[in-house]
């Protein structure tokens, strides 16, 4: 039993007005990085990337991805519906009404999970799927029409009011670490290839406290578990896999067999669902 979400949690620091502490937000966003990590690399995409749907539990801080009503196993030219995901974790192509997409729109709803911790409210609050994209402008500026070709090749539309780039450095708060605002900007992009995937979420260097053997929870207690990864994780980018595991979680492994300096990653294709 998970008694708490992400949500509630966020609401509660709103109401005392306090931001989030910086170390509570790299202990949930990692999680969920390691979870969607896991989710793409058999397939299946979640398509409803929100507070709500993160699961916590506050005394360990070991947070759940849940509800996977949503979820599909994306295939290379299936076309798929793109009213799909809650309005303000929307990635842009969706907008765009583009039926071809990734499990890059999972990333875009991760990024603004993160925005809304980092800041205290959402970062994209539109009324309706059309202001939606307006709130995303105001911050990202106006889509070139390269941009918006890569979120929709069939979008024709192109007339949109040329409006500047806001740098996230001004939306958050002065005291922000840049490595969040630089995570942030890699992945709310309009071109989804840019977006890093989520196993290079993990490794960027915002997370880097959480590799760190003298960190601890703000109660004083250990760190969920976060590097307990199974081969089929480290398979995902096994190029990453060193950066992945700090050398003090190293013996954990070992004690499940996995040698870290030896261990064979299983091809990609071993790792996807695949469906009769």
């Amino acid at each position: 039993y998970v008694p708490e979400t992400v949500y509630r949690v966020a609401r509660h620091y709103a109401k005392i007005r306090q931001p989030i502490p910086i170390l509570q937000v790299k202990i949930y966003m990692y999680q969920l990085y390691r979870a969607l990590a896991y989710c793409h690399s058999i397939g299946i995409c979640h398509r409803d990337i929100k507070p709500q749907n993160l699961l916590l539990d506050p005394i360990t801080g070991v947070l759940k991805l849940c509800d996977f009503g949503s979820a599909k196993i994306l295939n290379s030219g299936d076309s798929n519906v793109s009213y799909i995901c809650s309005r303000y974790y929307r990635a842009p192509e969706l907008i765009f009404g583009a039926a071809e997409y990734s499990t890059k729109i999972d990333i875009w709803s991760a990024g603004c999970v993160m925005g809304e911790l980092l800041l205290g409210q959402p970062l994209f609050p539109g009324e309706s799927g059309i202001d939606q994209l307006v709130e995303i402008i105001k911050v990202l500026g106006t889509p070139s029409r390269e941009q918006i070709e890569l979120m929709n090749p069939n979008y024709n539309d192109h007339k949109f009011p040329l409006i500047k780039p806001h740098p996230f450095s001004k939306i958050f708060r002065l005291r922000t670490p840049p490595e969040a605002i630089d995570l942030m900007s890699l992945i709310l992009q309009y071109n989804p290839l840019a977006r890093p995937s989520a196993s290079e979420a993990l490794v960027h260097p915002f997370f880097d406290e959480l590799r760190d053997p003298d960190t601890k929870m703000s109660t004083g207690k250990e760190l969920p578990p976060l590097f307990n990864f199974s081969i089929g994780e480290l398979s995902i980018q096994p190029e990453f896999s060193k950066r992945l595991v700090p050398p003090h979680a190293y013996g954990e492994l070992l004690s499940k067999g996995i040698n870290i300096d030896e261990f064979e990653p299983i091809p990609a294709e071993g790792l996807r669902i695949v469906l009769d």
